[in-house]
């Protein structure tokens, strides 16, 4: 789904463009404000907005009380601290088409006025950026100089990293000294800069915990975090596709929260559905809904209870059904 949101204050909306224009013209002279105005810097183009990020996550994100509890709190609490000690690492896991890459897009959307288009923040893919193994000294190199000369000209930058299951293991190494408590590394202040990294490893093991809790009669939403991170770590140990694979990331403890993303059932795509509808600027119509629902593949075959790509196919099958 697109960032842009209904409900939910815009980005860039005029009102917000006129608010700022007053509170910098009662601010007088201010010489940050003034820099803003005459050019592109890394200050001025880092702007929380929590209250958007907040009603976003909670119109249109279907399932996840765990992943959006533990991004706001920790986003929060990290931005607000005006002397981190450590950049903030965050890994999400989930099953396909739970909302991992929509939460790492809302983030670059609510923290930088460019979203994902800011110079400031860096969007990596092992299949566009690392496609071959037998290149990986090399990749090392200009990941590690990327990264170190990015950080030194705005240290308020977001590094997101997909597909880590798809990523040869052994490259992430590099980023291990930028992790980590030390206040310099490389001659460089990092301790502002915030690491997403995104995979599906994890999943099965996720959509097991829920299944065992609905076969227990459980509300999902009594699912707590210490029932998942065991099993969510022990996958990505085991995984030798997954980046972090033997990596002395995970040996050094140096990731702040293993984010979990919940299998999705039959109601979540529903709403998923409306969402898009409403984004088209649609009306909810029952039978594009239930058509969509139809021909979603759900399980175990048994049960039929979780959406086998989640909410990832929702706008095509919108599309073809309309």
């Amino acid at each position: 789904m697109a960032a842009e949101t209904r409900g939910c204050r815009p980005r860039g909306s005029l009102l917000f463009g006129l608010l700022g224009l007053v509170s910098a013209a009662a601010a007088g002279w201010d010489l940050t404000s003034l820099r803003c105005n005459f050019g592109t810097f890394c200050e001025c183009d880092f702007q929380p907005d929590f209250q958007g990020l907040e009603c976003d996550l909670a119109q249109h994100l279907a399932g996840q009380h765990l992943a959006r509890a533990l991004v706001v709190k920790a986003l929060k609490a990290f931005v607000q601290n005006p002397a981190p000690t450590k950049p903030l690492v965050l890994s999400l896991h989930g099953w396909t088409g739970t909302g991992k890459s929509y939460v790492s897009s809302l983030l670059a959307h609510y923290l930088f006025r460019g979203g994902l288009h800011s110079p400031h923040v860096h969007h990596f893919s092992p299949v566009i950026h690392f496609p071959h193994p037998s290149h990986m000294e090399r990749y090392k190199k200009d990941l590690k100089s990327w990264v170190q000369g990015n950080l030194t000209v705005c240290s308020r930058s977001l590094f997101l990293f997909d597909e880590m299951d798809k990523l040869a293991p052994g490259l992430m190494e590099v980023l291990q000294p930028f992790l980590g408590s030390s206040w310099v590394v490389y001659g460089t202040n990092y301790r502002k800069a915030i690491f997403i990294f995104i995979s599906n490893t994890g999943g099965e093991q996720i959509n097991q915990v829920v299944l065992e809790a609905w076969r227990s009669h459980r509300d999902r939403e009594d699912i707590g975090l210490q029932e998942l991170e065991p099993v969510i770590s022990q996958a990505v140990l085991d995984n030798p596709h997954h980046g972090f694979w033997r990596s002395g990331i995970m040996e050094e403890h140096l990731l702040d929260a293993l984010v979990p993303f919940l299998p999705l059932q039959r109601h979540h795509v529903r709403h998923c559905v409306l969402n898009e509808l409403a984004q088209l600027g649609l009306e909810p119509r029952e039978e594009v809904i239930q058509a969509v629902l139809d021909n979603t593949v759900f399980f175990p075959e048994d049960e039929q209870l979780f959406s086998s790509n989640g909410c990832k196919t929702v706008t095509s099958r919108i599309a073809f059904f309309l």
